[in-house]
């Protein structure tokens, strides 16, 4: 047998967590010396020990992990369960990999402060345009609300194009206007550009007007990353007497399959303030 400190180095625990799980009865001692109280453990505890251990770091309740390792959950119910589990922890790590990539926007954003674009952007008309088009709301504009919207947007726009025997002409071109219900939601519209009919349907045809200015920049790489790339557009407006007058569209001119490699102009329609 093992005193409570060799079982807890062997089993890479806590002596104190070894103690937590003999009060619940999650793990007792295989012997308790009566006279001092010692605790005593066998190697094959050891079995049990990690399922508890993988079964909590898994994120299972103590009560959820006393039941399985009981024997109280059939082998198919701890299968849903585990497949369950496995479909949070993506989800969330799916999170996490989104907020890691705006946290790393807003630092390109922070260290690009003080540096003025000059030669990057230009001030155009951009003509009118035929697109298709789907649209969605989203809660916000912030890049983790919209990302989420336009990506199974753009699926189902070029699944309902090819059905319809359609090939798109020209550049997909997203853009945005405020919710009708208010609250900060947007109505984020998946286009792209196409030579059809006008229609409505399962998706739309529709003319988008022309901007008769508008400052434009073109970002390369992700659209996850685009913060910096839009602020700096923002601080050229302001500081040049402009004025937004919307929405800025995004126009993919390259889209590859490595995001990273992206190619996508910004078109903020200004006035002169």
């Amino acid at each position: 047998m093992f005193t409570i400190g060799d079982f807890a180095r062997h089993g890479r625990v806590s002596v104190r967590m070894l103690r937590h799980y003999d009060a619940t009865g999650l793990l007792r001692p295989a012997h308790v010396d009566p006279a001092s109280g010692y605790r005593y453990y066998t190697a094959a505890q050891l079995a049990r020990l990690n399922r508890i251990i993988a079964l909590k770091d898994l994120g299972f309740t103590l009560r959820q992990v006393r039941d399985v390792v009981d024997e109280k959950v059939g082998a198919e119910e701890l299968r849903g369960m585990l497949r369950l589990r496995r479909a949070e922890l993506e989800t969330a790590m799916a999170a996490a990999s989104a907020r890691l990539l705006q946290v790393e926007a807003r630092l390109r954003a922070i260290e690009s402060e003080g540096q003025m674009p000059t030669n990057d952007v230009v001030v155009k008309r951009v003509p009118a345009v035929r697109v298709a088009e789907l649209t969605a709301i989203a809660p916000s504009f912030e890049p983790e609300d919209i990302g989420p919207v336009i990506g199974p947007l753009y699926d189902e726009l070029f699944r309902h194009l090819d059905a319809a025997g359609i090939a798109p002409t020209g550049p997909g071109i997203a853009y945005y206007e405020d919710a009708p219900e208010g609250g900060g939601r947007i109505r984020v519209h998946a286009a792209v550009q196409v030579s059809a009919p006008l229609r409505d349907g399962a998706f739309r045809v529709l003319d988008l007007p022309a901007v008769d200015r508008a400052a434009t920049i073109v970002h390369r790489g992700s659209m996850d990353a685009v913060l910096p790339t839009a602020q700096a557009l923002a601080r050229w407006i302001d500081a040049g007497g402009h004025r937004p007058a919307g929405y800025p569209r995004e126009v993919t001119l390259e889209c590859p399959e490595d995001r990273e490699d992206w190619v996508t102009e910004l078109q903020a329609p200004v006035t002169t303030a």
